[in-house]
């Protein structure tokens, strides 16, 4: 395998053994199409089914196109992307999940968009093929984002087939966040980002590894790595709520001088006082979310642990943000 491929997949796998050999023969076979030199990085995110044994067995049918990348647990989606970007060669980089939702055949256009000169190809799904609740839920997300950061202009954020130039991934690898959002992480250094359209499928098989928590947890990630706008809305409810409370204050003031002592009114004033108590504790835990994040970053630990690399030829890279337990093999 050469080793500056033109075009470099990196695709996160955790627990797809049921679609890993569709995936392989459609991939390949859409990736040949093109007819320039590829690699497909393939990062096992600690998956507990027989995903390790399938993804040695694909590598040992193409090891001059296929590389595979071992954690030694489950990290998440983005820093098993990251893992890959740390290592690919090519200088287009595509980014696509193992579901196969996204279909292999649309990475051509994909690279098409890039060799028009841009540096960032963001995608939108047309025809969903999700459930309603679902569809739902990511409308009302991306209309929230919208509005929370009208800057970060994405149509559809829940896609992963993206394409990035080889200066965009590197500056993304050079950030070590250990926490992060990557297609947003990503418009934050484009000069000439791009959306296009492209089909979308049902998921072929198994289920989805986000659930309810995790799909939160994702929203989180984006919201506060990339957005001070729940901060500043706290602080401004805090002032009009101040504001209100002040105001309240004089008219009871007020009243008490004008009618005298009364009771009326007591539960009226235990629930201004809950309500001010559920604003209070939800701006401590937005708060909280971003001193975690300030906390996970100053620790410095690193943001993956790489059990094991099956690649060709082998490139020998000091990397501060990963520590290998084993050293990386090279297999003739």
């Amino acid at each position: 395998m050469s080793l500056h491929p033109y075009i470099s997949v990196v695709i996160p796998v955790h627990n797809e053994q049921e679609v890993l050999e569709q995936l392989y023969v459609r991939l390949t076979k859409a990736m040949d199409a093109i007819a320039k030199p590829y690699e497909i990085i393939l990062t096992n995110d600690g998956s507990t089914d027989h995903s390790t044994k399938i993804l040695r067995e694909l590598y040992d049918r193409r090891p001059n196109h296929i590389r595979i990348i071992e954690f030694n647990g489950n990290f998440g989606q983005h820093m098993a992307i990251m893992a890959g970007f740390e290592r690919v060669r090519g200088e287009i980089v595509i980014t696509m999940d193992a579901d196969l939702q996204n279909p292999p055949e649309e990475i051509a256009k994909l690279v098409s968009a890039m060799e028009a000169g841009h540096d960032v190809v963001n995608t939108y799904r047309e025809n969903r093929q999700d459930s309603w609740w679902r569809l739902q839920v990511s409308k009302w997300h991306n209309q929230i984002r919208a509005w929370m950061m009208p800057k970060l202009i994405m149509k559809d954020e829940g896609c992963m087939l993206r394409a990035y130039h080889r200066r965009i991934v590197d500056l993304m690898v050079a950030t070590g966040e250990s926490t992060t959002f990557i297609p947003a992480l990503a418009l934050t250094y484009a000069a000439n980002p791009v959306e296009v359209g492209i089909a979308h499928s049902e998921r072929v098989a198994g289920t989805s590894s986000y659930n309810f928590y995790k799909l939160i947890r994702y929203n989180f990630d984006l919201i506060a790595g990339f957005s001070v706008f729940p901060l500043q809305l706290f602080t401004m409810l805090g002032v009009l709520i101040s504001f209100c409370s002040f105001i309240f204050v004089i008219f009871l003031l007020l009243r008490r001088l004008i009618i005298g002592p009364e009771v009326e009114g007591v539960f009226t004033l235990f629930a201004i006082m809950f309500f001010l108590i559920g604003i209070v504790l939800l701006g401590l835990g937005v708060v909280g979310e971003y001193i975690g994040r300030i906390y996970q970053e100053v620790r410095k630990r690193p943001r993956f642990v790489i059990s094991d690399v099956l690649e060709m030829p082998i490139e020998i890279q000091t990397n501060k943000d990963v520590y290998e337990v084993h050293s990386t093999q090279t297999v003739s």
